[in-house]
């Protein structure tokens, strides 16, 4: 368990917490950060559509937003909002599991936190490269980082 995550996810949303917390543990072991104060929240394609408007001025719905409140890229303070109606969009486009889009997704969230950015061509084949390798190895052990 890490000690300073908290899960939230709205009403309807079942969300396995345990693995969560085991997914965010484990990169901290791979990626070498620790968490000064995370939250992830798993949220509705509304929700996350005000979000987006509101903070960021972008019009529409997203899979995730990452807030980063500390800029400290080895140890952590921010927010992960999660759509899960976009991510189930997602995994029916891609014809993988809405579990392991979930799990994609907090992989995503967790890169940009610790300075990963997806802005340029470059910079977004080297994030996809990571996620993959770490949704591929965290698959082996599907009961263990199954967040649904």
């Amino acid at each position: 368990m890490v000690k300073r995550l908290s899960v939230y996810s709205n009403k309807g949303i079942k969300i396995n917490k345990k693995n969560v917390h085991q997914t965010v543990a484990d990169l901290q072991k791979e990626l070498g950060f620790t968490v000064d104060s995370l939250q992830i929240n798993f949220v509705n394609a509304e929700q996350i559509t005000e979000i987006n408007k509101e903070y960021l001025q972008h019009q529409g719905s997203t899979d995730i937003i990452t807030f980063n409140y500390s800029g400290d890229i080895k140890n952590l303070e921010g927010e992960l909002f999660i759509s899960t109606d976009d991510a189930d969009y997602n995994a029916k486009k891609f014809s993988v599991d809405f579990s392991k889009e979930l799990l994609r997704l907090i992989i995503h969230g967790i890169l940009h936190l610790i300075g990963y950015e997806d802005d340029i061509p470059e910079h977004k084949k080297k994030m996809k490269y990571l996620e993959n390798k770490f949704v591929n190895s965290f698959s082996k052990f599907e009961d263990k980082y199954r967040i649904i």
